[in-house]
């Protein structure tokens, strides 16, 4: 084998590991673009747990019989629990969708969610552990890029 055979092997061979660090560049950035659209499902999904939750309290009646029967929230009697956690849960799903004031619905929901593994003996660690665990990011993060928060960041930002 001559000197130019033996360059051009070294050399092809050499440009592997750089081409397939390309590929997996390619690949990582496909999968940034991912994120907006993971975070918007994943804000839904935990969303529509709160939202339906709130739902079976209606009308507002059935909230009270079962903070007064089942919930035991500490520190707030139950006719003030019955209408702040079902307002809670109608309200603070809908901010997070929207992404509107996505950090503070989290941290409510975050809250609401926190009650209610404390006050009901019912509660599923198996459920709301994973909404706890997503709401907590949102808090860190905030809702991303396909949301009103955002939205209203780049419109702030430009007016500057």
């Amino acid at each position: 084998m001559d000197h130019t055979t033996h360059a051009n092997t070294h050399s092809a061979a050499s440009s592997r590991p750089a081409r397939a660090a390309q590929v997996i560049e390619t690949v990582y950035r496909k999968l940034d673009g991912l994120v907006p659209v993971a975070f918007l499902l994943l804000r839904c999904w935990v969303a529509w747990q709160f939202f339906k939750s709130g739902l079976t309290k209606l009308p507002i009646e059935n909230a009270i019989v079962l903070f007064e029967n089942e919930y035991h929230v500490p520190l707030l009697p139950p006719v003030v629990a019955a209408y702040l956690g079902t307002t809670a849960e109608l309200i603070l799903p809908v901010l997070l969708v929207l992404g509107l004031a996505g950090r503070f619905s989290a941290f409510g929901l975050f809250i609401l969610n926190w009650v209610a593994y404390i006050s009901y003996s019912e509660a599923l660690l198996s459920d709301h552990l994973p909404w706890g665990l997503i709401l907590f990011l949102f808090m860190l993060h905030g809702p991303d890029k396909i949301s009103l928060d955002y939205l209203i960041g780049i419109f702030w930002r430009w007016r500057t």
